[in-house]
């Protein structure tokens, strides 16, 4: 936790003014059961209505004090967990922003969205008990026995007896109790999990008549989580009957020999009824201590996780601080002896080829055959771990990421829009896109006729992933959004795979007739699909075993053969 101190350093003014109010209200209500007793011992006893009158004003005045005291430390510690809490969630999303594919792969995106959201408000509660209650709840405790032992030192002790009793029990109760509330943590997170994997995958649990296992796996981890629960509830359960036990045996010992004492004159009534409300005052303060020790174990752990991200540095680093040059003449895109991994063997194995600019070259294989991984080389959403990647005559590694990433246009296999409009997404591509542009952009992506018939054209509002549009349209309008922002290299992987034939048919012709210059990669498993490009690279196993034309790797490459005769036959090959 330390570590995340430094989100603080904005708000000292909090972390002071807070503490202290909290602090003199605690003054305040150490005070109060004097003037009690004052009103019971003179008012009272010698039946001075005015005195009592006048005392009791007393009290409401400490009450007033000390309810602004408490007013003005809440808001302290709300603008300090707030602020604080923000300025943490601000960073680490930026952080992971700064991450490559391979580190979010790592711990996960469920892992950090719940890091972001249940781990730093957990930090955030956390401040604000610090600015709360650290300091109060201490200073009653100590404060009470103090008190104690000015209005008489014998009786004090038993507070001296009956606090370390409390925080005896308080520790037996705490230190079984806190390693079975990370575990409930825990047992959250996969109950978690499994909700997630149900709700999303709904139609896949239903097509495979899994509804039974899946309410029997939900039912062992809720069960898991009850079972566990109940048993801290056991615990803590524990904790009001022993602790109240403790201090109503101590007030029957103060009520018990002070009642001696005020019979030979050493003690008044209202000071026993002084340390009765003394002795309270340390139970929940106890009490109150306890419930911190949760607290700031629980933020421990967020903490841990927290920093788990933090400490995690991104394996792509920008290259050159200002931008590069780029080679007209030669080779645009240069592939030499690349290999690369994600840490259990290597995807792809010594490839070498060569892209000429305004190059159409279609990538083909076999299903885990590394095609996604080539393309994710180009714009480094992944670093090679041998070899060398080059666009523009520039290592890609040597490129600012900002740079890179404006020359290539990337469509991926999965369709993501986000919520907005229309014209919102494909803004994405371009921000200062005019409608004429945005027009031409699902004209080629043969989005433009569905697009005209919604109601409200290009303002047609998106909701959460694009679910109110198809998977073809999510396709299309991810295409558009990528052709809108005339990059030089064009990145479609795998990305007309729920298209029709004819439809994928017009938007390749579209595409190869309005991308003039452009250098496009078009990565699928259908054969008609690639058949057309200027060259096509055909990968099998992370290898590269084919680099050609159409009609020539159906001669020379068997495993090029293999894919066009599963998919046509040998007319229909011929035929194309």
């Amino acid at each position: 936790m330390f570590k995340l101190l430094k989100y603080l350093k904005g708000y000292k003014l909090q972390l002071t003014i807070g503490p202290a109010c909290k602090l003199l209200e605690a003054i305040f209500e150490l005070i109060v059961p004097l003037v009690m007793a004052d009103i019971i011992d003179v008012g009272v006893k010698n039946g001075d209505g005015g005195y009592v009158l006048r005392m009791g004003g007393v009290m409401v005045l400490l009450g007033a004090v000390g309810l602004c005291s408490a007013l003005v430390c809440q808001k302290s510690a709300s603008i300090a967990s707030q602020g604080s809490g923000t300025k943490l969630r601000n960073e680490l999303f930026h952080h992971i922003n700064t991450l490559s594919f391979a580190e979010i792969d790592k711990i996960g995106t469920p892992s950090l969205i719940t890091r972001m959201t249940n781990d730093i408000n957990q930090l955030q509660y956390a401040v604000a008990m610090l600015i709360r209650l650290v300091i109060r709840a201490p200073f009653l405790v100590v404060g009470a026995m103090i008190m104690a032992t000015t209005i008489n030192l014998k009786l004090s002790l038993i507070f001296f007896a009956a606090a370390p009793l409390i925080a005896l029990v308080l520790y037996f109760i705490m230190s079984r109790s806190v390693p079975l509330f990370k575990l409930i943590q825990k047992r959250l997170d996969r109950l978690s999990l499994i909700s997630r994997e149900g709700l999303s995958g709904a139609r896949v649990i239903r097509a495979f008549h899994k509804e039974d296992k899946e309410q029997e796996r939900f039912n062992k981890a809720n069960e898991e989580l009850a079972k566990t629960a109940q048993n801290v509830g056991v615990l803590s359960a524990l904790l009001s009957p022993l602790t109240y036990a403790i201090t109503n045996l101590a007030i029957v010992a103060i009520v018990w020999f002070g009642g001696s004492l005020v019979d030979t004159g050493e003690l008044q009534t209202g000071e026993i009824i002084a340390l009765v409300s003394y002795m309270t005052q340390i139970l929940l303060a106890m009490v109150v201590v306890a419930n911190l020790v949760v607290t700031f174990t629980k933020a421990s752990a967020s903490a841990a996780r927290v920093n788990e991200v933090f400490e995690l540095e991104p394996s792509i680093k920008s290259g050159s601080d200002s931008e590069l040059a780029l080679r007209n003449g030669g080779d645009f895109i240069e592939f030499e002896n690349v290999s690369f991994g994600y840490g259990g063997g290597d995807v792809l194995k010594n490839i070498s080829f060569t892209v000429k600019k305004g190059e159409t070259i279609g990538v083909i294989g076999t299903t885990g055959s590394g095609k996604s991984t080539l393309v994710n080389l180009i714009p480094r959403y992944y670093d090679v771990t041998d070899g060398r990647v080059s666009v523009g005559g520039n290592d890609v590694k040597s490129y600012p990421l900002s740079q890179l990433r404006r020359l290539c246009s990337v469509v991926m296999q999965k369709a993501v829009l986000f919520s907005g409009t229309i014209e919102s997404n494909l803004k994405w591509g371009k921000k200062d896109a005019s409608v004429e542009d945005m027009n031409r952009a699902l004209e080629i992506a043969q989005a433009k006729e569905f697009v005209d018939k919604l109601p409200n054209g290009i303002e047609t509002p998106v909701t959460q992933g694009g679910k109110n549009f198809s998977g073809g349209q999510k396709q299309r309008l991810t295409i558009a959004r990528a052709i809108i922002a005339n990059a030089p290299i064009l990145i479609l992987d795998d990305s007309a795979s729920t298209l029709d034939f004819a439809t994928d048919y017009a938007l390749r012709k579209s595409i190869k007739n309005s991308t003039d210059g452009a250098t496009v990669f078009i990565v699928s498993q259908r054969v008609a699909t690639v058949k057309d490009a200027d060259r096509i690279l055909v990968l099998k196993d992370g290898r590269l075993v084919g680099n050609g034309v159409h009609s020539q790797l159906f001669e020379q490459c068997e495993e090029y053969r293999e894919i066009c005769l599963s998919q046509l036959s040998a007319e229909e090959v011929q035929a194309q």
